[in-house]
């Protein structure tokens, strides 16, 4: 049994960040020249997928959530009363 939903929009998040990370730690180690400017579209498309991804997948989690129906609790069906 899972302790918490998945949350792809988060795991989306991480990715993005951590590519972000690893762009300045390259950088400060001296492998590759990062400018300061070149973070800014990764972060910022990254966040923008991770909101669109969690946007859809709490639109499929909606859709597939089996809702009550009013017709089971007015028979009294969910038991002995």
């Amino acid at each position: 049994m899972l302790r918490h939903e998945f949350q792809p929009g988060k795991l989306v998040a991480g990715v993005f960040l951590a590519l972000a990370g690893v762009a300045y730690a390259g950088d400060a180690d001296g492998l590759w020249e990062t400018p300061w400017f070149a973070i800014i579209p990764l972060v910022v498309g990254g966040l923008c997928l991770a909101g669109a991804t969690a946007a859809l997948t709490q639109g499929i989690r909606r859709r597939r959530r089996p809702g009550r129906t009013h017709t089971t609790e007015a028979a009294g069906t969910d038991g002995p009363g």
